[in-house]
């Protein structure tokens, strides 16, 4: 009876950090470049307690836990802004931008100019060239950026916009919503495909999100009433042993 509160306890544990999971995706349904989040499952055998000495011997007790939580990477929708500053990929890579915590990489195009002429994030990370961050003269006032990332001005080229790629894309780790972060070193797009004028959103699928959290909120309450269930055997099992005695 023990192993089944406590079953119960590891499924509840689980569900509610899914629907945290879940709760902030759906908040960042519109959120430029945000990536979705999955929890990723796995069972666990008790290997411990066990007694093997009676006629039929304890069944193994297995827990559901959660190891770890997988970015979905898949790209999401393109909405035109016609905003020169708004840049998106086509297909695969990232940005790479400058912050305080050393290089960044994102999907998220929504870019600005800032006092000091350079293109940066809403978070004032500086958008990286081949070679540094990108800046604008003063009096420049013509922003183009061409589909292999060649950015250039009234006055000529401003640099090429950085643009990288990763073998195995869960080696990165989020850094903040919009940013990643990771060890392994970023391979260049040689080819790669900008839009100007349109930024990528959030790959959140919001009907997908809303049902699956209904069904977590299910689960939830099922697994809360087993576990009340459970009390209560426990409970009257305990009374009645008492009376006998």
């Amino acid at each position: 009876m023990e192993n089944a509160l406590l079953v119960g306890l590891s499924r509840q544990m689980t569900l509610r950090r899914e629907l945290d999971v879940v709760a902030n995706n759906i908040a960042n349904v519109n959120t430029s470049g945000f990536r979705a989040d999955r929890l990723l499952f796995r069972e666990h055998m008790m290997p411990v307690a066990r007694a093997d000495a009676f006629e039929h011997p304890d069944r193994t007790v297995r827990f559901v836990i959660d190891p770890a939580t997988h970015v979905d990477h898949r790209a999401g929708r393109f909405d035109l802004t016609s905003n020169d500053f708004d840049v998106a990929i086509q297909g695969e890579g990232m940005f790479v931008v400058e912050t305080p915590r050393g290089q960044r990489f994102t999907r998220n195009g929504a870019f600005q100019r800032n006092a000091e002429g350079e293109i940066v994030t809403a978070q004032g990370y500086k958008l990286l060239s081949d070679g540094g961050p990108i800046r604008l003269n003063p009096n420049e006032v013509r922003f183009a950026v061409g589909a292999d990332g060649t950015v250039s001005t009234e006055n000529g080229t401003r640099g090429r916009i950085r643009v990288v790629r990763f073998e195995d894309e869960r080696v990165l780790r989020k850094d903040g919503e919009q940013t990643f972060m990771t060890n392994a070193q970023p391979q260049p797009v040689a080819t790669p495909r900008l839009v100007q004028g349109a930024v990528e959103r959030s790959n959140v699928e919001p009907v997908f999100e809303m049902t699956r959290m209904i069904e977590l909120t299910r689960a939830f309450a099922s697994i809360s009433s087993i576990i009340e269930r459970t009390q209560d055997l426990r409970r009257t099992a305990i009374e009645r042993l008492a009376a006998t005695n």
